[in-house]
């Protein structure tokens, strides 16, 4: 599907983020909660890349044995920081030309995240902006973040675009036991990070079967120029879920929560989003502040301000337990993807065009050909027809017919469910104990969005900062 690789030693990953004007000098607010608040004190700057950090908040050990609930959270953060090479100054010159400008916003970005303790940092592009070609950029943040203890790892996107990811872990309150590079190879040029971490600061001394890990992953969507971007973000998302399963699988990994991070360019409204929730991910900042996926509250909050001037909520930091019930992986992703095509004809014909029989009741035959699949785009636009390449169609294809036997039988879709998949059902493990997390916290920065306000005076980036504090707590897998 796309090509994987391992590392053992640290690398960064960096994403960069655009601003509005060059502003060297960050302000300071009054703390909202505890060490959480130190994070979020300093002035953001405009920018598109994304920054996700997950650490330990507080220096207390504790026996998972002794309660359900551990003394010690752990602390994730994203924020998408705006590459200097996309950020416009005055709409002409780019940032990345002027070396105090780019260097005055940075440096005020690595004093808003560094007083925040965190174990983690995993920083990303929004738009995919971390400047990784430019070295004096990549040692300042590497010398920085290196200094305050943090192990970097850092991931280039494909074809020389100039920016990438980062990620930056807390070393002497995790071990990345395991560390993996998603390179998609196909348009758009995305890479995602997934890295497998033991939460080394949780005691396990009554337990030697208690296993304290957890999967965290750091990416960045395309931006849904178009129709035809829709349709590839919501493959990305697909693949990005089968390699966490099949990892889980090859790994022996039990029952542990999985963090997703970054800059989703995507909102609550959005088939990615509702993709996420059928397979039992759930938005921190939503879970805190008892947030629904309904209507009312798709504009309660908002994350970014885009480069054609709208504000919106595209930041998340998801999180699935292992106790969260799940639909099947590719049968979902079957229903999404025929969703998007239905609503697609229906918004560019008003109504009008004929949808193939094979979008509104695919399951008439109980199963569908590639011949058949293909024909679920005949109703489409033109200039989506035209968009999607015959590659990328077969791509989609070979998503869904796991087997490879030019059919996808959509009653095997539904009850293709792995062991994984399936609370009720885990795995068989000697693991009797592994952990989950409680969401205790989630704030945005700075604190206009969370009522759907983008202040004119935010600078550091064109993206919000949002940090979750979670809560460890036992899981019994038997």
């Amino acid at each position: 599907m796309f090509p994987i690789k391992a590392r053992t030693t640290p690398m960064s990953v960096w994403r960069a983020s655009k601003i509005l004007h060059c502003n060297t000098k960050p302000t300071s607010i009054k703390p909202r909660f505890g060490l959480l608040s130190k994070i979020l004190s300093h002035r953001a700057v405009m920018g598109t890349a994304q920054l996700c950090s997950v650490s330990v908040a507080n220096e207390e050990s504790l026996s998972l044995s002794s309660s359900s609930t551990c003394n010690t959270a752990v602390t994730c953060t994203t924020f998408n920081i705006l590459a200097p090479i996309y950020k416009r100054l005055n709409g002409q010159t780019r940032e990345s030309e002027i070396r105090e400008c780019w260097i005055g916003r940075n440096e005020g970005i690595l004093e808003k995240l560094l007083p925040l303790k965190s174990s983690l940092y995993v920083c990303r592009r929004n738009v995919q902006e971390f400047w990784i070609g430019n070295g004096e950029f990549v040692g300042m943040y590497e010398r920085r973040l290196g200094d305050a203890g943090y192990a970097t790892y850092k991931l280039a996107r494909t074809n020389n675009r100039g920016d990438g990811l980062l990620t930056a872990i807390k070393q002497d309150q995790f071990k990345v036991l395991n560390y993996k590079e998603l390179v998609f190879n196909d348009f758009g040029d995305r890479v995602s990070q997934l890295l497998h971490l033991d939460l080394v600061n949780i005691s396990q001394s009554q337990s030697l079967n208690t296993k304290k890990e957890a999967l965290l992953v750091n990416t960045h969507l395309l931006f849904p120029h178009n129709a035809a971007y829709c349709l590839r973000r919501l493959l990305k998302v697909y693949r990005i879920l089968r390699y966490i399963k099949s990892y889980c699988e090859e790994h022996q990994v039990p029952q542990v929560p999985i963090i997703l991070c970054g800059d989703w360019n995507g909102s609550k409204n959005g088939n990615v989003y509702k993709f996420l929730r059928s397979q039992g991910f759930e938005s921190s900042y939503d879970i805190v502040h008892r947030y629904t996926d309904g209507d009312a509250d798709v504009h309660k909050w908002i994350s970014h301000r885009n480069h054609r001037g709208n504000i919106c909520g595209v930041d998340f930091i998801w999180l699935l337990n292992p106790a969260n019930a799940r639909k099947s992986l590719t049968g979902s992703f079957v229903e999404s993807l025929f969703g998007n095509i239905k609503s697609f004809i229906k918004k560019e014909s008003n109504g009008t065009a004929r949808i193939p029989d094979i979008v509104y009741d695919f399951k008439k035959d109980n199963h569908i050909t590639y011949s058949q699949f293909c024909q679920s785009y005949t109703g489409l636009t033109s200039d989506l027809r035209d968009a999607i390449t015959s590659e990328e169609m077969k791509d989609f294809w070979n998503c869904i017919d796991t087997n490879g036997d030019g059919i996808v039988d959509l009653s095997e879709l539904e009850s293709n469910q792995r062991e994984y998949d399936t609370p009720s059902s885990p795995r068989k493990s000697k693991i009797s104990t592994t952990i989950a997390f409680n969401v205790k916290k989630a704030a945005l920065y700075p604190p206009e969005v969370e009522k759907g306000v983008w202040p004119d005076y935010y600078s550091l980036s064109d993206h919000a900062q949002l940090t979750v504090e979670f809560v460890p707590m036992m899981n019994n897998c038997s």
